[in-house]
């Protein structure tokens, strides 16, 4: 299989030739030639090895605002790189041409990577792996993310949160700030629409929040399944209970691999948006043309701390960290 070089990490040998993936809950349990549910862990030789380590399938440099993130050092630029595979399989999945790919790109070595990662110092902050899921990329993110942070650049990871405790502990240390989709909170929804769990995602926030990684959350609204206030109400409160300033941003659905409906009516992306700024001081709409949804606001007065026009670079109005008209503090990280 192409690009498959690299032993994989969190794996264990099984009686009769079978090998257990511990890198995310399914827990896949596979014999010679196999590959888990990711499409790229496969027991080649009676070990588990990494069908897309260090196999890049989209680079850009990419706004930071684009990830998204809105609080970690605005106006930035970020190296975003990305490979084939994912451990769901979401049926509205808006990269699903690479994250459904079991092979492409092209070999970027880790020393390549961070070569590149200095090269463009001056037009980025570091690398974002993004595109589709990083953790199934994990002993490439695991080996380029510390070179990364020996550079003085930042890493980030744009994710579904899908991942073990245990490897999400060894890698935090090298990661800046994460985006983590959380993508409802009915496990039902995760079972039906995603093929995964929703026990795990939460968990996995509550590590990375605990560990002192910046992190903000997105969730797609599907007409239909995930849509309701109730639902949205539930979610907010949550993240709220790990903290009130984690910036949430609810993301406008469009019609893409197996789901055709229609993309979210406006209405109910600002109902949705509404409700949970009652929980959550930070609250935003993606992929809708709103732009009073889009400036991120003083919690605590209203006053506009950054100014967002698309992509373009942002307004940032803040003095230090803090609101220029009442003092107080805003949960952003500028460098």
């Amino acid at each position: 299989m192409a690009g498959t070089a690299k032993e994989a990490m969190f794996a264990r040998n099984l009686e009769g030739g079978r090998v257990e993936c511990q890198l995310c809950p399914h827990g896949c349990m596979l014999r010679e030639g196999l590959a888990g549910r990711c499409g790229v862990r496969v027991v080649e030789g009676g070990e588990l090895r990494t069908a897309n380590y260090a196999m890049v399938t989209s680079a850009s440099i990419d706004p930071i605002e684009k990830k998204p993130l809105y609080h970690f050092m605005p106006g930035s630029g970020i190296l975003s790189v990305g490979t084939f595979g994912c451990n769901m399989g979401c049926d509205f999945c808006q990269n699903w041409e690479i994250s459904q790919a079991r092979s492409g790109g092209q070999r970027l070595e880790p020393k390549e990577l961070a070569a590149l990662a200095e090269r463009y110092r001056s037009r980025s902050v570091g690398v974002a792996y993004t595109y589709s899921e990083p953790s199934v990329w994990y002993e490439y993110v695991f080996d380029s993310a510390q070179l990364i942070k020996e550079l003085g650049l930042k890493s980030v990871l744009v994710t579904n949160g899908f991942i073990n405790p245990e490897p999400l502990a060894a890698l935090l240390p090298y990661v800046d700030a994460m985006n983590i989709d959380l993508k409802a909170m009915d496990d039902g929804f995760y079972q039906r629409v995603c093929k995964a769990r929703l026990r795990p995602v939460l968990d996995a926030i509550s590590q990375a929040v605990e560990a002192g990684c910046h992190v903000e959350l997105t969730t797609l609204v599907v007409p239909g399944l995930n849509d309701s206030t109730e639902e949205m109400r539930r979610l907010a409160q949550w993240v709220a209970e790990l903290s009130r300033s984690i910036p949430l941003h609810i993301s406008r659905y469009f019609p893409n691999y197996r789901m055709d409906q229609a993309p979210t009516p406006i209405g109910i992306l600002v109902s949705c948006a509404e409700t949970a700024r009652e929980h959550l001081d930070y609250v935003y709409i993606g992929n809708a043309a709103l732009p009073e949804w889009r400036d991120t606001t003083c919690h605590a007065c209203g006053a506009v701390l950054i100014e967002r026009q698309g992509y373009a670079p942002p307004v940032v109005h803040l003095e230090g960290q803090r609101c220029p008209k009442c003092g107080a503090q805003a949960a952003v990280v500028l460098g």
